[in-house]
């Protein structure tokens, strides 16, 4: 098996990290190998403890290859963090040659992205949302049209310099090369969206262990992108907090039995729950437990909803919102969001993947999956540019056919 057709995904999240190894395919990619492990290096998405950072990577990458009998060398890694910002630019350049080539497009989208940054923030995406062509709009291809002036509208998304250092750095203790670094959210929704949610109007809530992501797309392009600092490990610290029972107990209750809706559960239903200092373990009504969690998952939907509603693009949701990341698999979570963002909500897991696609049918696998089928995406680009700028080779026998025809017809 070539190297360049093994794609590799690394999610670095607050709660875990994951690995993700998938093959191309004439249809897509097929997953072969999948390595995920607790974090303990991260928080609410960046790097906290470069050595456990390090150590969590190791083991995943290490699960992953195990499973896909491959090495991985390089990888696409995921990047999240409230340090993230996206912003809408505009740029303009004049077209070379009256036609619009890829050179002209290159040169307009670097031209858009030529803003003021401080010294600690660069780009990490330029994401075009339109071309215009002479004041023409709505061009979603420019190349080969005629004109003399193009302007593009894209979304850009910056990010803190050291946190991408700092993951680049952590990679680079493991072997491994980070072939680009990809915001997360934008990862999730290439697994789990459809080309129609994009091209009407879909906003992806991607909720994980410590920052809920969100990103918008209209129109077949991303508008927005924002990161709130709230996820499933502050419904971990509520738990805890309120049954009085230590944090790994919480988790598992949390996963076990938790709801983000108390009036979807049985009053009859009891839950077991562990003490602290030795005490003995107790038993509640899982209603309880609900009640505990339904404040939390209403401050961080009503949260989003403020978010939508500051960046104008509320209205625009016609396929409403789609929720993913492991902390969205709590019962009555699309339920609760939809009550209290009057839109249709569905809860989603990757699609387009073959090989195991069964083992990453979750939602806490998207950005993973998402990440590797971007990073396949990316490469099929890189290739056929390749083949259009590879030179036009003709062979001696073609040129001789070619004068031959020429003596027959002149």
């Amino acid at each position: 098996m070539a190297d360049n057709e093994l794609i590799a995904g690394l999610d670095l999240g607050t709660t875990k990290v994951c690995a993700i190894v998938g093959e191309q395919v004439d249809d897509g990619i097929d997953i072969i190998g999948i390595g995920s492990v607790p974090s303990r290096g991260l928080k609410k998405g960046v790097v906290v403890n470069i050595e456990s950072t390090v150590q969590a990577i190791k083991a995943a990458i290490d699960q992953a290859e195990s499973m896909a009998g491959c090495e991985i060398n390089t990888v696409y890694a995921g990047i999240a963090g409230s340090h993230v910002r996206g912003l809408n630019k505009h740029g303009v350049a004049a077209i070379a040659a009256r036609e619009v080539t890829d050179a002209d497009v290159q040169r307009v989208l670097e031209q858009s992205k030529a803003i003021p940054l401080p010294s600690d923030r660069q780009v990490i995406h330029v994401l075009p949302q339109e071309y215009i062509v002479d004041d023409q709009d709505g061009i979603a291809k420019p190349v080969g049209m005629n004109g003399v002036r193009l302007e593009a509208r894209v979304h850009l998304v910056t990010a803190a310099t050291t946190q991408i250092q700092n993951i680049v750095k952590c990679a680079e203790r493991c072997d491994l090369n980070v072939a680009e670094v990809v915001l997360e959210p934008l990862a999730s929704a290439e697994a789990v969206l459809s080309e129609d949610e994009r091209e009407i109007g879909v906003a992806v809530i991607d909720i994980g262990g410590g920052t809920t992501d969100i990103i918008v797309f209209a129109n077949s392009a991303a508008v927005h992108t924002s990161v709130i600092p709230v996820g499933g490990l502050n419904l971990t610290n509520d738990i805890a907090a309120g049954l009085r029972t230590p944090m790994a107990e919480a988790e598992r209750i949390k996963i076990k039995y938790g709801c983000a809706s108390p009036r979807m559960i049985d009053p009859d239903d009891m839950i077991e729950v562990p003490s602290v200092g030795g005490r003995a373990a107790r038993s509640l009504p899982r209603e309880v437990l609900a009640n505990i969690i339904e404040p939390r998952v209403e401050e961080i939907f009503s949260a989003v909803q403020h978010v939508l509603n500051e960046s104008g693009y509320m209205d625009m949701l016609n396929a409403g919102i789609v929720l993913t990341g492991g902390s969205t698999m709590l019962d009555g979570m699309a339920e609760l969001a939809e009550e209290i963002l009057g839109v249709p909500v569905r809860r989603a897991t990757p699609v387009g993947v073959g090989g195991l696609a069964d083992v990453v049918k979750s939602p806490a696998y998207a950005t993973a999956v998402g990440l590797a089928k971007y990073g396949a995406q990316r490469l099929r680009t890189v290739r056929f540019e390749q083949r259009l700028s590879r030179p036009v080779r003709v062979e001696r026998g073609s040129w001789v056919r070619i004068g031959e025809w020429f003596r027959e017809v002149f």
